[in-house]
């Protein structure tokens, strides 16, 4: 069989775009990486130039993911804070849907013992928690209640994706609304004492 000649850039995606359909479907520690070069239909050494390990390619491919779900995710400055609400729930549930394998591969990351990998989880959660934060609270440091708050609500976020994804009877519309009627319990249930008047105002146009 001829191998297709693919740039440098070109063969990296389509090495980890095979990687994530191994990895979203076996444990970390059964994937053999010599088989995304068979799958390739490239050498061994070619698959080894561009990741040195499995380890590298791992965190290669979570690092792919956690920068396509910030890009695909970014939020629209055009809309209210409670518009943006729905249309980031939505954004982040059309990315699952669009990158199957790489988000549930970098879900699987998520109990990964490698501090490379854990490193990329953590920005890449620390990114999405500032994003909402500055929403609901752009004027004053925000109280470290809703800091843990919203990160709880994120990770909730991720693993409801990963179970629509695996169980589409649940129904888009239904899994929206539920993380939209989560997000607003969560900033309802910060004590008034500690909202600040823009997120307090925020909780009322919330809850309408």
């Amino acid at each position: 069989m001829t191998r297709t000649r693919l740039s440098p850039e070109e063969r990296s995606q389509q090495l980890l775009d095979l990687g994530a359909e191994l990895f979203a479907a076996t444990p970390y520690e059964d994937v053999h990486i010599e088989r995304v070069a068979e799958l390739a239909g490239v050498s061994r050494g070619l698959l080894y130039h561009y990741f040195p390990s499995k380890r590298a390619f791992f965190a290669a491919l979570v690092r792919r993911q956690a920068e396509v779900m910030a890009r695909e995710t970014a939020p629209d400055l055009t809309l209210s804070p409670v518009e943006q609400l729905g249309h980031g729930v939505e954004a982040f549930l059309d990315h699952v849907a669009r990158h199957r394998h790489g988000s549930r591969a970098a879900h699987h990351g998520g109990a990964s013992a490698d501090p490379e990998v854990r490193a990329i989880i953590e920005e890449s959660m620390r990114l999405h928690e500032q994003r909402i934060l500055d929403v609901l609270a752009p004027d004053a440091p925000s109280p470290e209640l809703l800091r843990v708050a919203v990160r709880s609500w994120l990770v909730m976020l991720r693993s409801i994706g990963q179970e629509w994804i695996d169980r589409p009877e649940l129904g888009r519309d239904a899994v929206r609304d539920v993380c939209v009627g989560a997000f607003v319990g969560m900033v309802q249930g910060v004590p008034v004492d500690q909202r600040g008047e823009h997120l307090d105002r925020l909780v009322r146009d919330l809850v309408g």
